[in-house]
């Protein structure tokens, strides 16, 4: 494996997976329609192709000659866009990326899925687990667009993965934080309330571009979907005190909670990839000297 296709390579990921795949001696081949922030990308080893996604025979050209494939391109959220635009372009882009990824022979995918197919992101009423930590066997209840479409693109996999043997690797990551991302999740701890939605979880972007990376060198994954989170919760309140105050109807509890243990299972993408997530809230809010004055008003991740 040489040549590793990056959609949304422009993105935020996307950017930091394309350098990753520098670091490991790969050539990355960007698929994005959008000029991002890919000023960087001049490296030998990056390529840039300026492909729309719902076009189906454009990302076939774009796919010949790449070995493996990492789809990052998405509409990131339900609150931009109308619910069936971001539903149709989530789930039609998806299905064109590994459509074309079959007809080119292409055996490793790495699909960005996201903790919203479990619904309680952007329900419209709070929604609780049936149980806690939430490890890959919870029901996906997802009621939105996003939801829905990160959801329908797993069961896509499913289908590829039974027609052709692609491994596809679907990773349901957690609220992705780079600076901006601290700085929201910072002003939020005085108001928990603000984070109930995504159980206070969070995966900092650099472990998130590490786990697609592990996740098209790994062999032997079949079809498989994996919760990328970091081990804690992004509060100053035990997770017990959690539970209490804001999940009072949760009720089983498979792990104890001690301190700040996450509600999210990661135990999954570290036996599977050999994941293990290096970066955590206190150690980056400390290193860029952040504070809950520093709030933003903007939505979540």
């Amino acid at each position: 494996m040489k040549r590793v296709a990056v959609t949304g390579g422009n993105g935020i990921l996307g950017s930091q997976v394309v350098d990753h795949l520098s670091k490991r001696g790969y050539v990355s081949v960007i698929l994005d329609r959008n000029e991002g922030i890919s000023g960087k990308h001049r490296h030998h080893d990056v390529h840039v192709k300026s492909v729309d996604l719902n076009d189906y025979a454009a990302v076939e050209q774009a796919l010949e000659g790449c070995d493996a494939l990492i789809h990052i391109a998405a509409i990131p959220d339900p609150a931009h866009h109308s619910p069936h635009v971001v539903f149709a372009n989530n789930t039609v882009s998806t299905f064109h990326v590994l459509e074309a990824a079959a007809k080119h022979g292409i055996q490793k995918t790495v699909i960005a899925s996201s903790e919203s197919a479990y619904g309680f992101p952007w329900a419209t009423k709070p929604l609780s687990p049936f149980f806690v930590p939430v490890d890959e066997s919870h029901p996906l209840i997802p009621e939105d667009c996003y939801g829905i479409s990160k959801a329908v693109n797993e069961v896509t996999a499913e289908g590829f993965h039974r027609r052709t043997g692609m491994q596809v690797v679907c990773l349901r990551l957690s609220s992705i934080l780079n600076k901006a991302g601290y700085l929201y999740f910072q002003s939020c701890l005085a108001k928990p309330e603000e984070l109930r939605r995504v159980l206070w979880s969070y995966v900092d972007i650099r472990d998130a571009a590490e786990a697609c990376v592990l996740a098209v060198e790994r062999e032997g994954l079949g079809c498989t979907a994996l919760n990328i989170a970091a081990d804690d919760t992004f509060n100053d309140r035990k997770s017990q005190e959690l539970l209490r105050v804001y999940f009072p109807d949760v009720i089983d509890i498979r792990s104890p909670y001690i301190e700040y243990e996450a509600f999210y299972s990661n135990a999954k993408a570290k036996e599977l990839l050999g994941w293990q997530p290096a970066h955590y809230w206190r150690d980056e809010v400390e290193k860029l000297g952040l504070g809950n004055k520093d709030a933003i008003d903007r939505p979540l991740p």
